[in-house]
């Protein structure tokens, strides 16, 4: 297992093809100016010695030497010991809307990126707690397993779209089911499912499914993005706005946030509805909540003891430099039998 400290430093690697296209430039320019000196005869007898796979190889141990050293400054690590590690925590699961409705600009940027920060902001507060991530429009699709890696579950979150999920529509049902596969620890004692929507086009059966979700021991919260009055729904294409969603009457459709469906939804879980529109207020009721719930000990192996691997970077990177220096553009005596350039010809 292996991590990198300083990932930034990746782009040094850009100044990689502009050695390129300098050496090449400069070639050409050699090239042009022989011509105009002398004839590639007259040249050969002048500079017998003269090598252009010299100077190829002269710019790839430049190149793979400046590789190496700027591998050195991302500095990768790499884990020595796999290690079981002891935590207290909870298990959260959130539950994503990405049906088209979650599009609509009625609050800033749009209903579902303001849910996606909600959930970031809401990671962030968490301490040894397990996280899980679902998303769901017409079907419900596993985004992220319960991990306690929250970095990956807020990377993984920043991806869902309403493309992910192959039917338009709410299935809040099957992203109920779904979540119950999540918990792995019957033992555990507090076990949270945070529903992110507007709550519009959800079933009827579905408080009776989140009634059945609380019997077992999981507490439900929704979180409801959007407003009352709502707005239309946009229609992109590569970023840019072609439209607005319509119906078959070809009028804009208008989708509104519908706060009574979460709250029933709430209501039959004994859970709470919470208003998103305001980041702060989810954020600080949910941190409220996980922080004064009992928490359960639950193991997890991760890699420890991560030493730092530069050094070998460097020493690599110095080598190849130090040959690229003593490398001369002359022929050697060996290579001059070989010819790959067909040199002898020209």
């Amino acid at each position: 297992m292996y991590k990198i400290e300083e990932p930034i430093y990746f782009y040094f690697f850009a100044i990689i093809p502009v050695i390129i296209v300098i050496f090449l430039l400069v070639l050409w320019w050699k090239k042009r100016a022989q011509k105009k000196f002398a004839s590639p005869e007259l040249l050969q007898q002048l500079a017998p010695n003269s090598s252009t796979f010299k100077s190829v190889l002269k710019l790839v141990f430049l190149i793979i030497g400046l590789s190496f050293l700027i591998l050195s400054l991302v500095n990768p690590k790499m884990g020595t010991k796999l290690q079981t590690v002891k935590r207290e925590g909870v298990d959260v699961v959130f539950a994503l809307d990405v049906s088209k409705s979650m599009l609509a600009e009625d609050i800033a940027p749009n209903r579902l990126e303001k849910s996606k920060q909600i959930i970031s902001k809401i990671i962030d507060k968490l301490g040894s707690d397990r996280v899980g991530v679902i998303i769901y429009a017409g079907n419900s699709y596993p985004l992220l397993p319960i991990t306690t890696d929250h970095a990956a579950a807020k990377m993984f979150l920043q991806n869902a779209n309403p493309d992910m999920v192959s039917s338009q529509g709410t299935a809040i049902n099957e992203a109920l089911e779904l979540a119950k596969t999540y918990y792995n620890n019957d033992e555990q004692t507090n076990r949270f499912l945070i529903i992110i929507s507007d709550g519009e086009d959800h079933q009827e059966e579905t408080k009776q499914v989140a009634q059945n979700i609380a019997n077992e021991g999981i507490k439900v919260y929704t979180i409801g993005v959007g407003t009352e009055s709502g707005g239309p729904i946009p229609m992109k294409l590569n970023g840019s706005l072609i439209g607005y969603k319509k119906d078959r009457k070809g009028e804009t459709v208008i989708t509104k946030r519908k706060p009574d469906v979460l709250q029933g939804i709430a209501d039959a879980a004994n859970g709470n509805y919470i208003d998103g529109n305001k980041t702060d207020n989810p954020v600080k009721t949910i941190e409220g909540i996980i922080t004064n719930a009992q928490k359960s000990e639950f193991e997890t192996k991760q890699f420890s003891d991560y030493k730092d691997q530069f050094q070998w970077f460097i020493g690599i990177g110095i080598l190849f430099l130090v040959l690229d220096i003593f490398l001369f553009d002359k022929k050697t005596k060996w290579l001059r039998k070989v010819d790959l350039f067909n040199e002898e010809k020209k």
